[in-house]
């Protein structure tokens, strides 16, 4: 069995958007490599006159390891702070001016300013509190034998380093809380999308159900009629019609029990039959009554109750979207059926222009909870499409084709 491979340490800044964002770490701590490397050659050998060599090889372990700090800032720490008290004890042991600063000349505290950074952008609280105690211990310690006496600059190094720490300590917890309401608020706009999809979905339940539930009473008053409506029916028919009007029966109250459940307890106003194709009609004329400029094809095909159903509620938030968003607009309502290589199907399309002037104010400020969801929820259960989107006048369409006939029954 292959072992699995953790993957190694991030980059400081790696889970940036931008690319930028991402390479400043490498840059500065390039930058700041390349600048100190020479700089604490300079400073050491000829302001402090210490060994040229030694000098060298303080500067490359105190200013080589900013690269590595990038990716492994407490490693970068042991490597830099054992040089920083390396290089005090080593100027320990030349003369040098009391002007200058000791333990830790000015370029070192730079660096480890930097240092201090990239540590707070990673490491936990703990670990930043320990390398802080540690800092100001060796602080302390080197005080004891400062070769011109201690003074408020020897803690130089250890109130920056604390400062730094803590900087870096607040921006990090800052980018972490924005990315915690940026992803809460990723969940939540998916949740409140898939919430509004399974009301959707449990409406247009219930609507099905009294489409299929009128269907179902009348297979049973038809099956039960038979034997009064047929003379001389014989035994064994009378008996498959009593099956059939038992069967009904039984399926009819099994979608009773199933509306019980969808529905709740303010949606006694959905109890009344469900309006179809024939309604769009009543419905463009009551939008013209609130003053909208539409206009209407209808159409006069005979279709199934479902697809008008569909149809209707299409029509119905479309002409809504136009209230609320752009009030004014002159709109055309079509319907219409069709006949394709892919079988009948009944087109629904509403086409709005822009809005005579801009609206002060929107008249709902969170919409209906449905939009364009319900819309494509509703077409794609009927088995058809729906396509909306602006126009580039400034307009809106929404265009869906609904099947008439079955697929496989063909």
């Amino acid at each position: 069995m292959t072992p699995v491979q953790e993957e190694g340490p991030r980059a400081l800044l790696a889970g940036a958007s931008r690319r930028w964002v991402r390479l400043l770490p490498w840059a500065l701590a390039f930058v700041l490599c390349v600048a100190l490397l020479p700089t604490t050659i300079q400073v050491l050998s000829v302001d402090y006159g210490l060994h040229g060599g030694i000098a060298s090889a303080l500067a490359v372990a105190q200013a080589a390891p900013l690269l590595l700090a990038v990716v492994h800032p407490l490693r970068a720490w042991c490597v830099i702070f054992a040089a920083d008290v390396a290089g005090a004890l080593a100027l320990r042991t030349v003369d040098f001016e009391e002007r200058l600063l000791w333990p830790f000349p000015p370029m070192e505290i730079v660096g480890y300013i930097g240092l201090c950074l990239a540590l707070g952008l990673r490491e936990r609280r703990r670990t930043l509190l320990l390398v802080w105690l540690a800092t100001a211990g060796a602080n302390v310690g080197l005080g004891f034998v400062a070769p011109h006496g201690t003074s408020a600059k020897n803690l130089l190094l250890t109130i920056l380093g604390g400062v730094a720490l803590l900087l870096a300590v607040a921006l990090r917890e800052r980018y972490e809380v924005q990315r915690r309401l940026a992803e809460q608020e990723t969940i939540s706009e998916a949740e409140r999308e898939r919430r509004t999809l399974l009301e959707e979905r449990t409406r247009i339940a219930r609507e099905l159900h009294d489409v299929v539930a009128h269907h179902m009473s009348v297979i049973t008053v038809q099956a039960d009629t038979a034997a009064y409506r047929l003379d001389g029916l014989p035994a064994d028919v009378q008996e498959e019609f009593t099956s059939i009007a038992a069967t009904a029966r039984e399926s009819l109250g099994e979608m009773r029990r199933l509306l019980g459940v969808l529905r709740n307890e303010e949606a006694h106003g959905e109890l009344m039959p469900q309006p179809g194709l024939t309604r769009i009609g009543q419905l463009v004329e009551a939008t013209v009554r609130a003053g909208m400029p539409v206009e209407f094809t209808p159409c006069d095909a005979d279709v199934p109750e479902a697809v008008g159903l569909s149809a209707y509620r299409i029509v119905q938030e479309a002409l809504a979207n136009v209230v609320r968003h752009a009030p004014g607009a002159p709109t055309q309502v079509s319907v219409w059926d069709s006949v394709s290589a892919d079988g009948a199907r009944l087109n629904v399309l509403v086409v709005n222009g822009p809005p005579p002037e801009p609206p002060a104010a929107l008249l709902e400020e969170g919409g209906t909870g449905h939009g364009l969801v319900g819309m494509r929820e509703r077409a794609r259960l009927a088995g058809g499409t729906l396509d909306a989107g602006p126009l580039p006048d400034g307009g809106f369409r929404v265009a869906a084709q609904l099947p008439l006939t079955d697929k496989e029954s063909l």
